[in-house]
């Protein structure tokens, strides 16, 4: 059998160049008068001729198979490992796990930027005001600092954003009467933010705390009772202010019984069927919420709010809650606190087809952020791990501190 690579070497002129791969004719060479530099001499070129897939296959059939690098030897296991037999295991999990692109092809969460709302403070200075107990947070000034803040965002794939207003002590009062302001801060700097980014997502807090002179979610009686229904009336009046604005989903956090039905027949009467209602549906009266009143100086002036949110230790409670808030027409179903309420999320994932949102609160980002300053954590892999264990529980949207910079890291940026 013909050599399946031959070697040619000085070919001569007369040979057909096309026939044969890379070969060519030397070109003819004259001798002329004018003197000429020294040059380096090259040895022969070499051509190849490669045999076809067809002597290939017929070379292996004929027992000539090429060559390969060797099967690696079996690593050593270290001294006094004990010998013993295998283990007569029909399934092991751990051989899905041996190596990360492995590990990658059977990952059963993912978590993208798009999967993140950002939770920004405002308020009507043009300084951004560092938040003590939120290091990397700030009051933002609305008409420079959130706009920037914006634009990183977008930048990195964070499209979502939802508002929390700092409001002068003196625009509040006993009833809240800001919050549906049509000029107020939120509704002024939702139309800032559509006319520079119409397509941005713009979630709204609907609750009259901000607002309230007693740092309350409702209005309050004077013996210290929570008004249920005189406070919708007043949140269905701050819902349409925000839509007409142009939000997008309006998000009652105030646990008022029977506000979502309320918000939706007061939206549908307006004309803004168009706008979602995210419920705070599970909103526990947490003591994870600390840095937040602090960021917007709403601490109730007396009491506690058990009256209305709820209880810690409840888990069966949820379902009522969800229950109710579906039928009257909740878009999302949100539950706050995020990582230490993961069993919530996963009961309302499993009983109910609406999408379900997390809360990272304010307690949960802030314990990060000191234990990373502290080097007793890695903050990245942290953070990073606890808003993978909020997606796992069910959560298909993440109310988060750090949507900046974790989205950040997702698209491979170090900053």
């Amino acid at each position: 059998m013909q050599s399946m690579a031959a070697s040619i070497t000085n070919a001569p002129s007369a040979v057909n160049c096309p026939s044969y791969v890379g070969l060519r004719a030397p070109k003819r060479t004259f001798n002329l008068c004018v003197p000429q530099p020294a040059t380096k001499s090259f040895p022969p070129r070499l051509f190849v001729v490669r045999a076809s897939d067809s002597e290939f296959e017929a070379a292996v059939v004929a027992g000539k198979v090429p060559s390969a690098p060797p099967v690696p030897p079996k690593p050593a296991a270290p001294v006094g490992t004990p010998v013993v037999p295998s283990l007569p295991l029909h399934r092991r999990p751990r051989r899905n796990r041996k190596s990360p692109a492995l590990r990658s092809a059977f990952q059963e969460t993912s978590i993208s930027p798009a999967n993140f709302v950002y939770p920004l403070f405002i308020h009507e200075g043009e300084e951004d005001t560092p938040i003590g107990a939120m290091p990397g947070c700030y009051r933002l000034g609305w008409r420079h600092g959130l706009v920037q803040e914006v634009a990183k965002a977008r930048d990195v794939g964070v499209n979502s954003i939802v508002l929390f207003p700092k409001i002068p002590d003196a625009l509040k009062s006993p009833t809240g009467d800001e919050a549906y302001n049509e000029n107020g801060l939120v509704p002024r700097t939702i139309r800032l933010l559509k006319d520079k980014y119409p397509d941005l997502v713009i979630y709204t807090d609907v609750a009259l705390d901000p607002y309230s002179s007693d740092g309350h979610d409702g209005i309050v009686r004077e013996d210290g009772v929570i008004m249920n229904d005189e406070t919708v009336h007043q949140l269905c009046k701050q819902a349409v202010a925000q839509a007409q604005a142009g939000a997008d989903v309006v998000s009652p956090s105030d646990m008022m019984d029977g506000r979502v039905g309320a918000l939706r027949a007061a939206l549908d009467a307006e004309g803004f069927q168009h706008v979602s209602i995210m419920s705070y549906t599970a909103k526990y009266a947490s003591s994870f919420y600390g840095p937040f009143r602090e960021a917007l100086d709403s601490n109730p002036r007396f009491g506690d709010k058990k009256t209305y949110q709820m209880n810690p230790a409840n888990y069966r409670e949820a379902l009522t809650e969800m229950r109710e808030d579906e039928s009257e027409g909740a878009d999302i179903l949100l539950v706050k606190p995020g990582l230490p309420y993961l069993d919530i999320i996963r009961l309302l994932r499993d009983n109910s087809p609406l999408p379900i949102a997390a809360y990272q609160v304010s307690g949960e980002y802030a314990m990060i952020k000191a234990a990373g300053a502290l080097k007793m954590i890695d903050e990245e892999k942290v953070m990073m791990e606890s808003l993978m264990c909020l997606r796992r529980a069910g959560a298909d949207i993440i109310l988060t501190y750090s949507a900046l910079q974790a989205a950040r890291c997702l698209c491979g940026e170090k900053r």
